[in-house]
């Protein structure tokens, strides 16, 4: 059977499952929540909020109206459960009787994005465990929410619930799904534009959902061809605005890609160069996008291989991070169809193996726009990808480039595992992802472009080397890509190797689909 055939992708008999997508209605509410009927309201509280009078009563109006009707329950259960309104507490009441079956008490932590995110998840988990069909969320306090604010808390909020509620059970031979199909928001106002605001939000989800699985499925089952399949899956579900072109390795060796042909030469998987292209229904474009995203299925780390504790080689599947994220993009991009905007989203797919065929350290490279790459480190690879992926993106006349990748174990080393590094020359780029993170609540922090550094990156038999040592590792990398990119060019890398993996929950994280998406948005008229 041919290399890169369908042997590749079925290796150890393993199969997905389909994917168990909740499938959930948000509605936004102005209503008197004592006359909210369903399977249960869900409560959110501050601290502050759960402060009481000297005769031990809330001061909160919400608060002290629900103890009045419960008759003095959930007084008495707050104070039996510890609850104190921190982050992570949660406490459920049932109430016979009631028009809401249960009664949910969800602690709120600081008035951030990332905050009302969280308290999705914790209301998903308080409306699995009790097994809800419908539910409502109601804040105890908005007073720490302009009015500016409440769609993004709304937003944050439906984001977090259906988060909360997903679960990748597809390599697993049991599961259970969700039951929870509406959930009410109250309070947080009401019509078309949060309506809207919400809808968006369910399209984010499923695109963040996307970037999850292609994450989270092994390297046995996601090969490059695979990935190629999927990315071609979401071009043909929006097909009115999306298109998909893959190019096969004689098409990368007739446009000179030798960087990122260099690292697939060793694995019997075959590379697949991915081009997705969206164009707004009406046709007229305004500004020219593109998001490149590092797309290695599986990097062994190739003849420097992946050695000793902390290589992290057996969970090297989320080597293709930078590529789940553009194609979760994608997903949303297409359902929502921005206006002015034209985006293109670029994957270079590969595996980084080890055979008779591999690169070796040593070997010269040559990249699509002629420059000459020693290669002093066979697992410092994904930079080689990106060099040609970076070329061609320049090649559709875009405007601004971003590109994703989980490239340096430094970035982790310099903001942990849940700050992305950013690294651009451009001022007006880093405003607009940093504008969006401030959207989304996904956390970056701009890292310096030390032009200096370039020294240590000169081969003395080729343009460059790939790899100028541990010192700096992130910035050297930045570098690297920067030769890659045509000065014209506003251009920004992101390191997302720490935040696209929750290594406490062993799982995908999505990093980066909302960034993105709240970007592209930003950039449409």
């Amino acid at each position: 059977m041919a290399a890169g055939s369908a042997f590749g992708a079925t290796l150890g008999l393993t199969k997905p499952a389909a994917a168990d997508i909740p499938q959930i209605t948000f509605f936004s509410k102005e209503i008197d929540f004592a006359e909210w009927k369903g399977d249960l309201l869900a409560v959110v509280a501050s601290e502050r909020d759960m402060s009481k009078d000297g005769d031990s009563r809330f001061i909160n109006a919400v608060l002290k109206r629900l103890d009045e009707l419960l008759n003095g329950l959930l007084g008495e259960a707050s104070v039996e459960e510890d609850f104190k309104g921190k982050p992570g507490q949660s406490i459920v009441l049932r109430l016979p009787g009631f028009g809401f079956r249960r009664l949910g008490l969800i602690g709120l932590g600081q008035f951030t994005v990332s905050a009302y995110h969280a308290i999705g998840e914790s209301i998903a988990a308080v409306a699995k465990a009790a097994q809800a069909r419908n539910a409502a969320i109601l804040l105890a306090s908005t007073n720490g929410v302009s009015d500016e604010f409440k769609s993004t808390v709304a937003s944050a909020i439906a984001m977090g619930t259906v988060q909360g509620l997903y679960e990748d059970n597809r390599y697993k031979s049991e599961s259970k799904k969700a039951l929870v199909e509406s959930v009410d928001i109250i309070g947080l106002g009401s019509g078309s534009e949060l309506d809207k605001k919400l809808k968006y939000s369910n399209a984010t989800s499923s695109g963040i959902i996307l970037a999850k699985e292609l994450v989270n499925s092994p390297a046995n089952v996601l090969t490059p061809a695979v990935l190629a399949e999927e990315a071609s899956k979401v071009a043909s579900m929006y097909g009115d605005v999306l298109t998909a072109k893959i190019l096969d390795v004689h098409q990368c060796m007739e446009l000179k890609m030798g960087s990122y042909l260099g690292v697939a030469a060793a694995s019997a998987n075959l590379p697949h160069f991915i081009h997705l292209c969206y164009r707004p229904p009406n046709g007229l474009v305004k500004t020219k996008l593109a998001i490149v995203g590092k797309g290695l299925t599986f990097d062994s780390g190739g003849y420097n291989i992946k050695t000793g504790p902390g290589c992290s080689i057996d969970v090297m599947k989320t080597d293709m991070g930078g590529s789940a994220a553009a194609f979760g993009a994608a997903k949303v991009i297409g359902q929502i169809k921005p206006p002015s905007v034209e985006v293109h989203f670029i994957v270079a797919a590969c595996e980084n193996m080890i055979s008779g065929t591999g690169m070796r350290p040593g070997d010269i490279v040559t990249a699509s726009n002629g420059k000459t790459i020693e290669v002093n480190n066979t697992d410092a690879e994904g930079r080689l990808t990106l060099a040609d992926a970076l070329v061609y993106a320049c090649n559709q006349g875009v405007d601004k480039i971003v590109d994703l990748a989980t490239l340096t174990g430094a970035c982790i080393v310099a903001l942990g595992s849940s700050i992305a590094g950013i690294f651009t020359p451009s001022d007006e780029l880093a405003k607009e992802i940093t504008a969006a993170s401030e959207i989304t609540g996904e956390k970056f922090w701009r890292m310096p472009l030390e032009d200096s550094y370039w020294e240590s990156m000169k081969s003395g038999v080729a343009d460059m080397v790939n790899s100028g040592g541990r010192q700096g590792g992130a910035i050297l990398a930045a570098l690297f890509l920067k030769q890659f990119v045509d000065e014209k060019v506003q251009w920004m890398h992101i390191d997302v190797a720490g935040p696209v993996w929750d290594d406490k929950k062993r799982t995908a994280t999505g990093f980066g689909v909302s960034t993105l998406v709240e970007w592209v948005l930003s950039n449409s008229s």
